[in-house]
């Protein structure tokens, strides 16, 4: 699986954005997706994922009511809506896919990642 993010951008802060993810491969329904963030002299952080079918899905604290993860297994593409943006959200944004359908938290869950796509939110 190879993934390809785009969407992000600079918006000012209570703006939003929407993050894709597109995937490569016959192999991307099967599988859980995630997003994560990092800023600058940070460590990874979980934002968001979502199961295979895209019934369950799992938010941050810091972004939970204002952040939404969805995807589209016909398109092989998950997504990441962003609302009420706050300084605090900029950060390179990657997404990552597990090998599983069960959604994760945790860095060391996925396996395959993306390049990351920059949001930057000023004040």
């Amino acid at each position: 699986v190879q993934l390809q993010a785009s969407g992000g951008g600079l918006v000012q802060a209570g703006g939003s954005l929407r993050l894709s993810c597109a995937a490569s491969g016959r192999t991307f329904s099967n599988y859980a997706m995630g997003w994560f963030r990092q800023a600058p002299g940070e460590e990874r952080d979980f934002v968001a994922t979502i199961n295979w079918s895209g019934d369950t899905t799992y938010y941050a604290d810091s972004v939970k009511g204002r952040f939404t993860i969805s995807r589209d297994n016909a398109k092989n593409t998950v997504y990441l809506r962003m609302n009420s943006l706050k300084p605090d959200d900029t950060a390179l944004y990657y997404c990552a896919s597990r090998r599983v359908r069960v959604p994760g938290r945790t860095v060391s869950e996925y396996y395959y990642w993306g390049q990351g796509t920059q949001v930057t939110v000023s004040s």
